[in-house]
């Protein structure tokens, strides 16, 4: 049974070839572009990946070009990495043998490992991802961090096998927190409307930070896991300033709707 491997990119050659490197022993290997404007494409071409173009327009996310790179696979299996994760060669072998015989199930959750700062997070293991299955009635559903659907049940591969699990890459701190700046406009999107008050303002990324560093077990990690607890407050601080700017924005053009623009094309009146 063949296996194709589809990869979403903008601006990704930071670990393109060592991603690529590990997915060179697949059937195919798709590369679904959102105009990037480093050298993607270039090694992408490289490696002889099956490239295909979707439009970036204003989005900041991919999701909304997974069915399309998934649906321009050739092979009836398909195996959606990211630009920053590995595939360890005993995945590959397992997924194959899987593809053979898979009886009733349509996709497998695969383990995961996270890096952050080039250290692996194991409190967040095995961080689930339903990444490979089956093309056809598959829909990967265009909001942030979503998982798809696929036409079947699925299984999962044991924990243990670590040895079985992808490896998320660490980017540099600086890219991380741009990331961080474009997922919260996806998640303020998704909550428009909600009410944000002082109480949430200090509440929630003070939890956030407690929970990644204590009860996650950050606090293990030394530094790194100081700067992860902090950078998930942020985060948490980021989406609810935001949700907060946006509510305060509406009520403000509402109050001035009738006036805001002559007064702004009023010259000052000088003392």
């Amino acid at each position: 049974m063949k296996i194709s491997v589809v990869i979403n990119t903008y601006n990704a050659a930071e670990f393109l070839r060592e991603v690529l490197d590990r997915v060179k022993g697949f059937d195919e290997i798709v590369v679904c572009d959102m105009e990037s404007t480093d050298n993607t494409l270039e090694i992408a071409a490289e490696y002889g990946c099956k490239i295909v173009h979707f439009p970036k327009g204003n989005r900041t996310i991919c999701e909304p070009a997974r069915n399309f790179a998934i649906q321009s696979a050739s092979n009836p299996w398909v195996l959606v990495v990211d630009a920053d994760e590995l595939v360890p060669q005993a995945l590959k072998e397992y997924l194959y043998e899987f593809a053979k015989n898979p009886g009733e199930y349509a996709g497998v959750l695969i383990p995961r490992k996270n890096y952050m700062l080039h250290r692996f997070m194991s409190s967040s293991y095995p961080d689930y991802q339903l990444r490979f299955f089956l093309k056809d009635g598959s829909d990967w559903p265009h909001t942030i961090h979503s998982v798809p659907k696929v036409a079947g049940p699925v299984t999962k591969i044991p924990g243990r096998r670590k040895d079985l699990a992808l490896i998320h890459l660490s980017s540099t701190f600086f890219r991380s927190l741009r990331r961080l700046n474009d997922y919260s406009e996806n998640e303020v999107e998704r909550r428009k409307g909600e009410k944000v008050n002082l109480l949430k303002l200090i509440v929630e990324p003070s939890f956030r930070f407690f929970k990644t560093y204590f009860l996650k077990g950050g606090f293990r990690y030394g530094i790194v896991g100081l700067i992860q607890a902090h950078k998930n407050a942020i985060y948490k601080y980021i989406v609810l300033a935001k949700l907060y700017e946006n509510d305060k924005s509406k009520k403000f053009w509402k109050d001035n709707d009738l006036n805001l623009t002559r007064h702004l094309d009023e010259p000052e009146k000088k003392d």
